[in-house]
């Protein structure tokens, strides 16, 4: 069991990202084992961005899957790295 925690192992960063229609989502990713946030698209295969407590347009709290192909950038909180 205690292996199965550190495989899944929950350490949120704060994140911004435009999408290719113009949506600007603000919310957290889990970083899980990787270091960084740019980690999630440098070193992970996952086709899709896991973003939680998402601000969008009015809305807070959502739950959102992107589509890393329609991701335009992304910005990491500095908050969260200093």
């Amino acid at each position: 069991m205690e292996d199965k925690k550190a495989r899944y192992r929950k350490v949120f960063r704060k994140l911004t990202v435009k999408t290719t229609d113009g949506s600007t989502l603000s919310g957290k990713v889990n970083i899980g084992l990787h270091e960084r946030a740019s980690d999630l698209f440098t070193k992970s295969e996952q086709p899709f961005l896991i973003m939680v407590d998402v601000e969008l347009r009015g809305t807070a709290g959502k739950v959102f899957f992107v589509n890393k192909n329609h991701i335009v950038w992304a910005e990491p909180d500095p908050g969260d790295y200093s």
